[in-house]
């Protein structure tokens, strides 16, 4: 009797917590947005990137720090999975959703295909060279590989936030007819005032998000060991947890026919998760001397490219139909059914 007390007030606590964490990342969005639209594209689907590798970051390095097995293939697991999610999940979702409001979307294949191409470099850089070096026996970097890796990473990242921002902006901002036909382009922006009130609930908002994620992650683990489920599940969670205030920002958007947002905020989202969070977790590792396992399988490096493949197929003409957010989504429910039984 006392045993189902137990976990009837567990079952409450976790689902008190997840709705506080959804709150949380509904807020974060909103107000992220409010930034967005004082700054214009691509700088607000950057502040919402930045700000949701914050939340993946504390939680990786939380859980590394806390030394329980398997911990140095958290970073690993939450950055592929990012890798996949992003790739399949929201863009598939954005491209189906929109595909059945608005039958055919249209965005800017040169921004996207920059994305794409400056992705696939760094998640070769990072998941894919461990396997092959030679250096040390399995799926590791030597310190110095990792503190190379992490450093070229980050210089990658910024070299696109430079062309993003400065150099190529156009390549990022929504066709004329799209702008034309956003009612959100001609609202009238907020004021400081507001932009400033936004950016500090944002802030809260982060760090609301951050501390109820690290409750739930222990929760996570339990439930993973208790399911007898592979470790990895615990990184796709962590994954599913920081993405999803960019996922709903994606989705409402392509909803509303802005697929060029959907897919900056998109992009953008995986592509801060490695060249932010690998160099940041590189450096924890090498400074606290922590075990960091950064390789994938065989299996997983044929579902990413096959990923990238198809990404690159469906960024290619700058345009998208309903079949196109099928096949991606389909390449993710493959990974995740891989993923628990391998």
């Amino acid at each position: 009797m006392e045993l189902l007390h137990s976990l009837a007030s567990q079952t409450w606590f976790i689902a008190l917590m997840s709705i506080a964490l959804i709150g949380g990342v509904l807020s974060a969005v909103h107000h992220a947005e409010v930034i967005a639209h004082k700054t214009g594209e691509p700088y607000g689907a950057l502040v919402l990137a930045i700000s949701v590798t914050i939340i993946e970051v504390s939680l990786i390095i939380s859980m590394m720090l806390s030394g329980h097995e398997g911990s140095e293939f958290i970073a690993r697991d939450a950055v592929f999975a990012t890798v996949m999610i992003v790739l399949n999940g929201i863009i598939g979702l954005c491209i189906f959703i929109g595909g059945i409001h608005h039958h055919e979307m249209s965005f800017r294949n040169e921004g996207t295909n920059s994305a794409l191409a400056v992705l696939t470099a760094l998640a070769t850089f990072i998941l894919v060279m461990p396997i092959v070096t030679v250096s040390t026996p399995g799926p590791d970097f030597t310190k110095s590989q990792l503190a190379f890796a992490g450093i070229a990473s980050f210089v990658l990242y910024i070299a696109f936030l430079l062309f993003q921002t400065i150099t190529h902006r156009d390549y990022y901002l929504p066709k004329v007819k799209e702008q034309q036909t956003n009612s959100n382009a001609h609202a009238d922006k907020p004021s400081n005032l507001k932009t400033a009130t936004s950016a500090i609930l944002l802030l809260i908002s982060l760090v609301t998000v951050v501390g109820l994620a690290e409750i739930l992650s222990p929760v996570i683990e339990s439930a993973v060991n208790t399911a007898g489920a592979p470790k990895t599940i615990v990184g796709i969670a962590i994954a599913l947890l920081v993405l999803m205030p960019e996922g709903y920002a994606a989705v409402r958007a392509a909803r509303a026919n802005r697929l060029q947002s959907s897919l900056n905020l998109a992009l953008g989202s995986a592509l801060a998760s490695i060249g932010l969070t690998i160099p940041t977790v590189a450096a924890i590792a090498i400074f606290f001397n922590l075990p960091l396992s950064l390789g994938i399988s065989s299996l997983n490096i044929i579902l990413m490219y096959l990923g990238f493949f198809i990404g690159a197929l469906t960024l290619a003409i700058g345009r998208t139909t309903l079949l196109q957010g099928v096949v991606h989504l389909i390449i993710l429910f493959e990974y995740l059914f891989l993923s628990l039984a391998p």
